[in-house]
């Protein structure tokens, strides 16, 4: 389930704060940006690299036991040199891409994604249902203000699934649609630091554990009809 769904559903877990972690109060336009067709069985669904890691892991369930060809690159700023089962690795400004081909089961994938949550996965393989190619590379990190207004192309992710509750599960305003354009603004109200954190001086540690408060404001054209709505959050 992506982490838009889970927010609706207040289900705040871990997933969901890690969207949220690298925020400092502010509002933070053009994100999670979303573009959705549905043709007969078939759901084509174009996103933004914030959808990548949890796209991954529900094909990755489709895959299950099976063996599927793998491509693309782990992005970390750790070394995980002996984790991981890698072809190359390239290395820009201190940021790793360790290149992936190989075959793996979609328990293996899925182990990998719990293994290293704060890494970014740029995977691309098929399950039976579905086809999901992402950009093998780091997308780039956003920043809050007045420039860089206009909403960016949902390039980075392409799923394509017959799987019909995976692609329903991003347009929560109906299950019945031909064409879906969705853009969420950030809005970090507050940031609540944990009570044992108060006095350290261990800020990574505190910037990693504190939950940011706020709400989402969707904006969503379905079927050529605005919605707009609110989804509060404390992740």
């Amino acid at each position: 389930m992506n982490f838009i769904k889970k927010i609706a559903d207040k289900n705040f877990d871990q997933s969901v704060h890690l969207q949220f972690q690298k925020f400092s109060k502010g509002n933070f336009k053009n994100r999670a940006v979303l573009k959705i067709k549905k043709s007969g069985e078939k759901y084509t669904i174009n996103a933004s690299a914030e959808f990548a890691n949890e796209l991954i892991r529900s094909v990755a369930e489709e895959v299950g036991n099976t063996k599927v060809k793998v491509t693309g690159a782990i992005v970390s700023t750790s070394d995980l040199k002996g984790s991981l089962d890698f072809t190359e690795i390239k290395q820009f400004q201190g940021v790793k891409r360790y290149m992936l081909e190989k075959e793996m089961t979609g328990i293996e994938i899925i182990s990998l994604l719990d293994k290293f949550p704060k890494s970014f996965f740029g995977l691309t393989f098929d399950s039976s249902k579905s086809q999901l190619k992402i950009k093998a590379k780091a997308p780039k990190s956003g920043k809050p203000g007045s420039k860089g207004e206009e909403t960016p192309k949902p390039d980075f992710c392409k799923l394509v699934t017959t799987n019909a509750a995976l692609g329903q599960s991003f347009v929560l305003e109906t299950p019945n649609f031909k064409e879906a354009s969705i853009v969420h603004e950030f809005v970090i109200e507050s940031i609540e630091v944990p009570e044992e954190l108060k006095k350290s001086d261990d800020f990574a540690k505190i910037r990693e554990e504190s939950k940011r408060v706020g709400k989402l404001i969707r904006r969503a054209n379905i079927d050529s009809v605005e919605k707009t709505s609110e989804l509060k959050f404390s992740a």
